[in-house]
């Protein structure tokens, strides 16, 4: 029977049934492969950025995240606060205590006055929560509070005006108005924050992008590993490659049929241009791509397996079998630059002559792919000084 009549007959899910069934084994955060790999999970994230945690204070609750966060050193911290508990439990008075700490006497006087919450009397954490709580200034946001303004920026939004232009254009409509002032992230807050149910997908679809929940900005230096296993940039790879003048250094990517439901692997020689083209069908997994990659390369001479440069797609997660398998390195293009392999770049958009966008790859067998490949392989190139690949190759391996 198939994986998956196996995966239900016994009751397991797909991701399990295909573990057991490549001889996988889980380890907590992490799998042991056949061939002796162990390969551990990144830590999890544990808090979710979207449920704040929150504590109870003076009636209410404050969110901890707020109470965590340094400010200044002008303010009392939370270890100071503690300090402040131990020494007038000791019975020290305000003015030694102050002391001990470099303070003020009057910052320790109306510490103890006004952050005492507790019939206990004065605890450091109770203090500090309610001081952090004491700090908020809460208040109708602009555009809640300015009718003339908010019925300014909804007529705007409704002429398809961007809130920059709003902003802007407000100081030049109202000169001497301050009142009507309005910056970019406050009309984009009244969108997404402060706008409810209807009024906030009317508002929404008068913008550009038309959409309804804001996209977060990524801090690049926080991006979490492409893959699992530590993958070599493009930067690291040996300059030998960059100048052309070797064969056997490959550039690879796939081109995607329609619905994204089938595809072709494609290798470029970067010396020759010479194309070799990987039968994948509807299954574009890494798995499928490593099978299909090792497939291909193993049958050409040791001169031409040097490396190969993909892009950081997730079909290319199991980079590290396929380097073992065939003793070639793999490097990454940095993302969003796919012009780091701008051979590969070009020669997909030749084989779109062949596999038109939006064309079921499915249909194309390995022999009809070989054709293909065979027809680019033997066109004249201007790059080449309109030599074919194929001439060009046998020149470099004569030479070297």
């Amino acid at each position: 029977m198939t994986r998956a009549q196996a995966a239900r007959r016994v009751g397991a899910d797909k991701r399990s049934a295909a573990d057991w069934d490549k001889g996988i084994t889980i380890i907590h955060r992490g799998r042991i492969y056949p061939d002796g790999r162990v390969v551990r999970y990144p830590n999890p994230i544990l808090a979710d950025v979207n449920s704040p945690r929150t504590a109870n204070v003076l009636g209410g609750k404050i969110d901890l995240d707020r109470v965590e966060k340094p400010i200044h050193p002008r303010y009392l911290s939370l270890l100071e606060r503690e300090q402040v508990c131990d020494l007038h439990r000791a019975g020290l008075t305000v003015r030694r205590i102050a002391a001990e700490l470099g303070r003020s006497p009057s910052t320790i006087s109306r510490e103890l006055r006004r952050n005492t919450t507790s019939a206990r009397g004065y605890l450091p954490h109770s203090a500090h929560r309610a001081s952090v709580a004491r700090r908020l200034r809460p208040r109708d946001p602009k555009l809640t509070a300015n009718a003339s303004l908010r019925d300014y920026v909804r007529d705007k939004l409704a002429r398809k005006w961007s809130p920059q232009q709003i902003s802007h254009r407000l100081v030049v409509d109202f000169p001497t108005d301050l009142q009507m002032r309005a910056c970019t992230e406050t009309i984009y807050q009244g969108i997404y924050v402060h706008a409810r149910g209807e009024l906030k997908r009317e508002l929404a679809r008068h913008l550009r992008r038309g959409r309804l929940r804001r996209r977060p900005r990524r801090d690049p230096a926080a991006r979490r590993p492409r893959f699992v296993e530590p993958m070599s940039l493009i930067t690291t790879r040996p300059p030998e490659v960059e100048s052309r003048t070797a064969p056997g250094h490959w550039e690879g990517d796939l081109v995607i049929g329609a619905t994204n439901r089938s595809a072709i692997a494609t290798l470029v020689e970067r010396s020759s241009r010479f194309v070799m083209l990987v039968h994948l069908g509807a299954d574009r997994s890494a798995d499928a791509l490593r099978d299909g990659l090792i497939t291909t390369i193993s049958g050409l001479p040791a001169q031409l397996r040097g490396t190969l440069t993909w892009d950081q797609g997730g079909e290319m997660a199991e980079h590290r079998a396929f380097s073992n398998a065939t003793d070639m390195a793999v490097y990454f293009c940095e993302p969003g630059s796919p012009w780091q392999r701008g051979s590969n770049e070009n020669t997909n958009g030749l084989l779109r002559q062949y596999f038109p966008r939006g064309s079921n790859l499915r249909v194309h067998t390995p022999a009809a792919l070989q054709a293909v490949a065979d027809e680019l392989n033997n066109r004249p190139r201007k790059c080449l000084a309109w030599q074919t690949p194929t001439e060009r190759l046998n020149a470099l391996l004569n030479a070297s």
